[in-house]
């Protein structure tokens, strides 16, 4: 198969760009480099693309010739949406259209668009899959409109799709340089400088947090299977939930930071509790946690000990400032 892979120098694109080529695939892919890492990228593609999303007319020629596209490109900024609504919704909504004509136009036989528990928003958990997307954020809208746009059209010309929905992925690769984003990253980068973890409000939200490798034989599934399509599928741990105050005592330990957190005002929009059912993808995908996350938090630590800790950078565009934006982000407190 000829496999196109869009952020293929991200965190989940690269990975799973590596993982496609031991299966013997023809693997190639773009990344416009705001996210994504140059070591990052693996060896032995058959085209990499320096391509924003965004531009129609290139992921047009781009795809030519594909069988299978992944749509793994995304400003995965939820948090951030609220203050820069314009930028994120630009980078994840007109992508996806252009990425998802692009691919029609091509006549590509299959479309795996990576979305996100955002698209859940402040609903009772766990989140289900046959529960109405009700997002709280231009992120989780634009993420929502993705794959709706993605259903209309895939079926009007014929292609075939899946939705995956990762929850919260951990692991090597991933970018922890950006203040944004990446709560386990951020934490990890500063208590390997000697610096506290910051958390919002009372540290009791709850999430769930997938090792990568968790995650990528989920989506070559969906990808390859062909008895699975037309399916929207989480795809993350179910066992138990963890608090981001438990997160960053778990990830100091991990660091060897014995200091504690220091505790900041609450982000706006930010959900509570984010857990999901992964009843669907045990019984699609044969999902299974096969990584804990103490073990998710120290192969992450060894990654980033022996790359070296980053300054984080400040490079993306906050539009609205005022009295309810983040001071870690006004003041460059991260």
């Amino acid at each position: 198969m000829k496999i196109y892979i869009t952020g293929i120098a991200g965190f989940l694109g690269s990975h799973l760009a590596k993982h496609l080529l031991q299966l013997g695939h023809q693997v190639g892919g773009n990344d416009n480099m705001l996210g994504g890492e140059n070591d990052n990228l693996p060896e032995n593609l058959y085209r990499f693309d320096l391509t924003d999303c965004i531009d129609y007319e290139e992921m047009n020629k781009n795809l030519y010739n594909v069988d299978i596209v992944y749509h793994c490109a995304a400003t995965a900024h939820e948090g951030l949406s609220v203050f820069s609504p314009n930028f994120i919704t630009k980078n994840i909504y007109q992508a996806s259209v252009s990425v998802i004509t692009s691919a029609i136009v091509n006549k590509v036989k299959r479309f795996v668009y990576c979305s996100s528990m955002a698209r859940y928003g402040s609903q009772q958990t766990p989140f289900t899959e046959d529960m109405k997307p009700m997002p709280v954020d231009p992120y989780g809208i634009a993420k929502v409109a993705g794959e709706e746009t993605l259903q209309v059209l895939a079926k009007l010309h014929g292609m075939e799709y899946n939705i995956a929905v990762p929850h919260n992925i951990v692991g090597p690769n991933q970018k922890y340089d950006d203040p944004y984003r990446n709560v386990v990253s951020i934490m990890i980068n500063r208590n390997l400088q000697g610096q506290p973890s910051i958390i919002y409000g009372d540290g009791e939200q709850t999430r769930c947090f997938s090792y990568i490798d968790d995650v990528i034989y989920c989506l070559e599934k969906l990808a390859l299977d062909p008895k699975i399509y037309s399916e929207i599928i989480n795809v993350g741990p179910d066992e138990s939930s963890c608090s981001i105050n438990t997160l960053s005592s778990l990830v100091a330990n991990s660091s060897g930071y014995n200091g504690k957190p220091i505790y900041v005002k609450d982000r706006p929009q930010e959900v509570k509790h984010a857990t999901c059912s992964a009843d669907k993808a045990r019984q699609y995908l044969e999902y299974e946690t096969k990584t804990t996350l103490e073990e998710s938090i120290k192969k992450t630590v060894e990654y980033i000990r022996t790359r070296g800790t980053r300054p984080f950078k400040y490079n993306l565009p906050l539009e609205i400032i005022n009295d309810k934006t983040p001071e870690t982000w006004k003041k460059k407190l991260i």
